[in-house]
């Protein structure tokens, strides 16, 4: 039986009418005074370090530390005042499968699996009143590379179900090929959903265990394996 249930944010749980990447075309703007960059790269399922390293590059900013507490300070000022006035919304399925999740008889611990630094993660999803329904997860601030916030949340988890938990008591839930490959890293079960940026045929190619087109389309028996 399925213990763990970890989930990807944008795209997956939520979209955001781009107020991540606005945020951060913001923060390089006015916090290092040069053109961000932003457009020049790709975002979906990265996380905020990497991408942060990779416009500092490209704007030939020293990656010190520093210089990343200076982003990730004034970041999140930026993406509250653009989620306030932006659009978005839950991903289809969503609010159903978590509700029906935490009624099974014995319910799976929720948590997150995110690229995303946990302010950012809590401010998205505060937006869309989504926060309060996980109880545990790992970010950008646990390491820079996703397979290893996998690692972390696998790592919370089992720490919080006082169990080691296998790969097989584990379901990652995410709409990229990252998803499926940090999923993968730690032996869990994937659940694929191409509410983000890729499509079924892209997702196909990474061999998810479940592949779906929304939420919607999946019960939490299946999911929980009960």
């Amino acid at each position: 039986m399925v213990r763990l249930v970890l989930f990807d944010v944008d795209g997956t749980l939520i979209r955001t009418d781009g107020a991540g990447v606005k945020a951060f075309a913001r923060t390089m703007t006015s916090t290092f005074q040069c053109p961000s960059g932003a457009d020049k790269i790709k975002f979906a399922g990265r996380t905020d370090v990497s991408l942060v390293r990779e416009l500092f590059a490209l704007n030939q900013i020293e990656p010190t530390a520093g210089n990343f507490r200076r982003f990730f300070d004034c970041y999140p000022f930026w993406l509250d005042h653009l989620l306030e006035r932006g659009g978005g919304g839950v991903c289809a399925g969503v609010r159903e499968l978590l509700d029906d999740l935490r009624a099974l008889p014995q319910p799976p611990l929720l948590g997150l699996l995110t690229g995303n630094i946990r302010l950012g993660a809590e401010l998205k999803l505060r937006r869309f009143g989504l926060w309060d329904c996980f109880e545990t997860g790992a970010f950008a601030d646990d390491h820079e590379d996703r397979n290893q916030i996998a690692v972390v949340a696998k790592g919370r988890g089992s720490d919080q179900l006082k169990q080691d938990l296998r790969g097989d008591q584990i379901v990652v839930v995410g709409d990229t090929a990252h998803d499926v490959q940090c999923g993968r890293c730690i032996g869990a079960r994937v659940l694929a959903v191409s509410t983000g940026g890729s499509t079924l045929e892209q997702l196909r190619l990474h061999q998810p265990d479940w592949l779906v087109e929304d939420l919607r389309a999946v019960t939490a028996e299946e999911v929980a394996g009960s």
